[in-house]
């Protein structure tokens, strides 16, 4: 007796053939990924940093109340103690070079903004050459220290020796600040020095070049006398410290490069 093996219809082998791929499709995709997202998304960074502005500004405040008290209670007792009152007068000299004291004098501002949006780019010019990024703001704020700048403000944020200018996304961090272009860079001392010092600097000369030619934004500004606050941020310094090198075990012989050195790689640092 023959069994009788009914055909497959097209559609129905279609819809198996379809449903097989995507079931190596997902494998693949689980195996690559090992748990872990395929593509990151800036703009998670961004929501990130944004939320996490509400509690900085609360620890800012509580910041600002802490060094008050600390002041008045130094103050108080430089009142009956010779030394302290004189290591609180030698704090208030060295205040201002610091940017822990309010600033006064002629200003330039230095404003960087992204280029309009385009539906349709030049050949070999990407998405990416349209916007300000991390390397330009930083390109602008040493021409202003190189050109003898002697305070500076990063949009309404004073600069001190231990700002860090980073980029988050298509946004600026500073200090717990998140910011969006246009970006505005003040600097106090001479005017004249100062816009030399930006027209010298080479880096600044090539983005010039892209503003005239991608629209770009950039321009310098005189602004007259200027008060700049002080800072009133953290002054904890945040660095990296080598990770202690594992020692051999007694049997075990260390390899040899044909440098004469052992093959141990550098440590990988640690944040603290």
């Amino acid at each position: 007796m023959r069994l009788a093996v009914g055909r497959l219809r097209p559609a129905t082998l279609g819809v198996f053939v379809v449903l097989v791929a995507a079931g190596l499709l997902f494998a693949v995709s689980a195996v690559t990924a090992r748990g872990t997202q395929l593509r990151s998304d800036r703009s998670d960074a961004v929501a990130l940093a944004r939320s996490e502005q509400a509690r900085y500004a609360d620890q800012l405040a509580r910041l600002k109340a802490l060094r008050a008290e600390v002041d008045q209670r130094t103050r108080a007792a430089a009142g009956g103690d010779a030394t302290v009152d004189a290591l609180r007068q030698r704090g208030d000299q060295l205040a201002p070079g610091a940017g822990l004291a309010p600033m006064r004098g002629a200003a330039v501002q230095v404003v960087l903004d992204d280029a309009p949006r385009r539906s349709t780019l030049p050949n070999g010019v990407s998405a990416d050459d349209l916007v300000v990024h991390q390397q330009d703001v930083q390109a602008v704020v040493n021409a202003l220290w190189l050109g003898g700048a002697e305070a500076m403000m990063l949009m309404d944020q004073r600069v001190i020796s231990t700002s860090a200018v980073r980029c988050v996304g298509n946004t600026l961090l500073l200090q717990g600040q998140v910011y969006s272009p246009p970006y505005r860079i003040t600097a106090i001392g001479d005017p004249v020095k100062l816009q030399n010092a930006l027209a010298d600097a080479a880096a600044l000369q090539i983005y010039r070049e892209f503003a005239k030619v991608l629209g770009l934004g950039y321009s310098v500004t005189s602004l007259g006398e200027q008060t700049f606050p002080a800072f009133t941020g953290s002054l904890d310094l945040r660095y990296a410290t080598p990770l202690p090198t594992p020692q051999p075990s007694p049997s075990a012989s260390p390899s040899v490069s044909p440098s004469g050195s052992t093959g141990r790689g550098t440590p990988t640092p640690s944040a603290s």
